[in-house]
Formats: structure tokens, C-alpha cells, sequence
């Protein structure tokens, strides 16, 4: 039995596996809903992008400020009430969704505000009166800026950018690229650690194939796979009106990362081949690894977005670079080391 044989087994048995199937089933519905569930889960990552407009009533000295502040965000508008005990009543009453309270103090704008308990509705009013007081200290800093006696740091430009393009390239493509990786490198865990206990792996090898034969054709098929969900994944994307730039090298990025996951999976499998301490190993190192990746001069989330988005920069490259070679070292390793697994252990 060849390599090639294993792998087509293997993949004769992920199509009857109901939890493999179904985990795909649920990426190609975000891919391919992707237009509509954007809207929707850009509400969460941004409660901001909301359409629903969020009525305000503003009290005290500095409310014209305020109010004046507020022109430049979309989505809230502030009402003047003469007196706080209007606003509450107002507010009491559900004719605005908070009561603020601006006043001067020492030469600074003091800003209180009475907001909803509801979270859902607290966040999203939260959300708004923050791009008002953004708005607000750059109004300030402005119109003191001539009367500095140095100059402070400069004023951060103003930068109107749609919240559902954000989401869609540093969160939905990213984890469209990501989650292939990390089932692959799973299903090689349970694969290999089922067969070690059923003891079918001694059988395989009287074909006969030895230990690194079986982990090549099983790990081989899984590296393969997720390179190619991804490059399905971007089609529906771009079948949606999300452009994808740079569509080889994010496959080339996904096969890296695949590789180093499934090897890194092999490893396991034949070092702790009990299916639950593995698997549980392999979560926590997947995750251990993800967080170690914001060490990086460019996490692999940016990478991909940067990628996606056609402005990657010579560090980017780097990156991607340095994930081949990272895969290549993997797939050495692992081989080297099922190479000097005994045949008795699993008898």
C-alpha cells in the first residue's frame, strides 16, 4: 500500500465523517453569505457601523461645543435641553437613548454622561458618544493650537473608512485562511491516534509501509486540503463582490501554515497516542502558537490582510518567506523523528 493508497483511504474516510463535514459546511456558509453576514457581524466588531440613529440630550455650558462635535459623526444626533432634570426626564421617558452633561472646569471640557444598562444598547450608544468626544478634543486641539507656546504633537488626521472593508480583510478572510490550518492539523491527530489504538496502524504498516509512509500520506492529504478550502473559500469572496488580491501567495501562506500545523499534529499523535491528551495538546499549542505570533514584526492575521488587500511590503514578504522555510524544517523533523519510532510501540 503506497502513500498515495493511504491518502486516498484517508480521504474516503473524512467524507464520512460527519464532524469534519460539517465543520466545512459551516466555512463555505460564511464564505458564501458572506455579503450578507458582514453586515451583521460588523455590528459586533463595530457597533458603530449600526444604521440605527442614537438620540442624544446634552446639557450644560459646553453643550454647543458638543453639539457642534456631533455634526461630523454619522449615526447620533444631540438635542439641547435647557436644564439635567429635562434631559432625565427625557431620557426616563425613552425619548433619548443618554443625558450628557458638558461643562468648562479649569479651563478643560468636563463631559459626564448617563447611559443605558442594557449592553447591547449601552455599547451601542458608548460607541457613538466616543467618536463625539473624539470629534470634540480635535475641534479643541485646533482651536488652541495658536496659542501653544510649542508645538504638541501633530493632529492625527481624519480617516473615513468603511468599518464592513476592515472587517472583511482583517477578520473574515483571516479567518477563512485560519481555520482550514487548524482543522487539518486536528483531524491528522485523531486520525493517527485512532489508528494507534485500534491498532490498525500495525496493520497498515504489514502492507507493508512504514511509519513515515503512513504519517506522509495521512498528513500530506490534510496539508493538501487546506490550501485548496481556501482558494474556495476566496472564490465565493470574490463571487460576493470582496476582491481578493494576491490570491497564490495567501495560498502559498495557507499550505506553509498547514504544513507546520499537521506536523506539528503528526508528532503528537505518535508521541501521546491517546486521542484526548493529544487532541488537548494540540488545541493548547495551536492557540500557545497564535498568541506567540503578536511577537512577530507582523502577526500572520496582518500578513493575510495585507496580502488580501494588495499592499504587502517587503516585510510581508519576509513573513511569508520565512513560513516556507519554517514548513520546510517541520516536515524534516517530523519525518526524522517517525523514522526513529520502533515498529513495537504499536504492537
Amino acid at each position: 500500500m503506497s502513500r498515495v493508497a493511504i491518502a486516498r483511504r484517508e480521504l474516503g474516510s473524512l467524507s464520512r465523517e460527519k464532524t469534519i463535514v460539517l465543520a466545512i459546511l459551516i466555512q463555505l456558509v460564511i464564505a458564501g453569505f458572506s455579503s450578507f453576514l458582514v453586515v451583521g457581524l460588523t455590528s459586533l466588531y463595530d457597533p458603530g457601523a449600526a444604521s440605527e440613529n442614537v438620540e442624544v440630550a446634552v446639557t450644560g455650558e459646553e453643550a454647543d461645543a458638543l453639539v457642534a462635535a456631533s455634526a461630523e459623526v454619522e449615526g447620533v444626533e444631540l438635542v439641547t435641553y435647557e436644564d439635567r432634570a429635562a434631559a432625565r426626564s427625557a431620557f426616563q421617558r425613552n425619548r433619548v437613548s443618554a443625558v450628557v452633561r458638558a461643562e468648562s472646569s479649569d479651563g478643560r471640557v468636563a463631559v459626564t454622561a448617563d447611559v443605558p444598562q442594557s449592553s447591547l444598547r449601552k455599547t451601542l450608544v458608548v460607541v457613538q458618544l466616543r467618536a463625539v468626544l473624539e470629534e470634540l478634543e480635535r475641534d479643541e486641539r485646533a482651536d488652541r493650537d495658536a496659542h501653544l507656546e510649542f508645538d504638541p504633537l501633530p493632529l492625527p488626521p481624519s480617516i473615513d473608512a468603511s468599518p464592513y472593508f476592515g472587517f472583511s480583510y482583517t477578520v473574515l478572510l483571516p479567518l477563512l485562511v485560519f481555520l482550514p490550518v487548524f482543522i487539518s492539523g486536528a483531524v491528522v491527530v485523531d486520525s493517527l491516534t485512532e489508528e494507534i489504538e485500534r491498532g490498525t496502524l500495525e496493520l497498515l504498516r504489514v502492507a507493508p509501509v512504514s511509519v513515515v509512509g503512513i504519517v506522509d500520506g495521512k498528513a500530506g492529504l490534510l496539508a493538501a486540503l487546506a490550501p485548496l478550502q481556501v482558494l474556495a473559500w476566496v472564490a465565493l469572496l470574490e463571487f460576493n463582490d470582496i476582491a481578493i488580491a494576491n490570491v497564490a501567495l495567501l495560498a502559498v501562506l495557507a499550505s506553509a501554515l498547514a504544513v507546520v500545523a499537521v506536523a506539528f499534529a503528526a508528532a503528537l499523535a505518535v508521541a501521546i497516542p491517546v486521542r484526548q491528551r493529544a487532541q488537548l495538546t494540540y488545541s493548547l499549542g495551536a492557540l500557545a502558537a497564535f498568541a506567540a505570533a503578536a511577537a512577530l514584526p507582523e502577526h500572520p492575521a496582518t500578513t493575510v490582510a495585507r496580502l488580501a488587500i494588495g499592499s504587502a511590503t517587503t516585510g510581508t514578504h519576509l513573513h511569508l518567506a520565512g513560513y516556507v522555510v519554517g514548513a520546510a524544517v517541520a516536515v524534516l523533523a517530523v519525518r526524522r523523528y517517525a523514522a526513529g519510532i520502533s515498529p513495537e510501540r504499536f504492537g
